[in-house]
């Protein structure tokens, strides 16, 4: 089975406020070559945008049948397929276990849709992690906060290398910075 990687990150500058702007990037690594999207909309949410990035993703997919690995620092999105909620929502009728509705539905239906006949597997990662030190020499396991993002990254997603991890982590910080692209573009005019 051909495995995909993707790299997902969203972001809103004035996320509370009325007016804002959000953006979302996405970063897709297949067989050595990779392929980065991005974009935003103007008065949205973080959560629509951390959603964006990964329905950005599979939409650019050419083939069902896949194994797509999806990295994201959002655990809305993460914790959603990790512990099965969308499962429950579909059960009662788009409502949460608060029986309110739940957000971005219209986002989340797109999102499933999307995740069908593929294998979708959801990795959470800390995001905005410092990789290098002040001479931009790369860090490694003796960092403490690197080794402690290290940790928890393993034991929330599972055995991987700390390698892997510093791969993984380098691609969710570009993603991040594509998910600000849009918004930088919108403040400067």
């Amino acid at each position: 089975m051909k495995t995909v990687n993707m790299y997902t990150d969203g972001a809103c500058a004035g996320n509370q406020n009325e007016e804002n702007v959000g953006g979302w990037g996405c970063i897709l690594e297949y067989a050595g070559r990779e392929k980065e999207l991005h974009g935003g909309e103007e008065n949205t949410t973080n959560n629509r945008m951390e959603l964006s990035a990964p329905i950005a993703g599979l939409s650019a997919l050419k083939e069902k049948g896949l194994r797509v690995r999806i990295f994201s620092d959002s655990s809305y999105l993460v914790n959603c397929f990790q512990q099965g909620w969308y499962h429950k929502w579909l059960l009662n009728g788009w409502k949460t276990a608060g029986k309110k509705p739940v957000e971005n539905r219209e986002l989340w239906e797109q999102l499933l849709a999307l995740t069908e006949g593929q294998e979708c597997e959801f990795y959470l990662v800390k995001g905005h992690l410092k990789l290098t030190d002040a001479e931009g020499n790369p860090l490694d396991e003796t960092s403490a906060p690197l080794r402690k993002a290290y940790d928890s990254f393993c034991k929330h997603n599972g055995d991987f290398s700390f390698e892997e991890f510093y791969r993984i982590a380098g691609f969710n910080n570009r993603a991040d910075d594509l998910a600000n692209e849009f918004i930088r573009t919108v403040k400067a005019y």
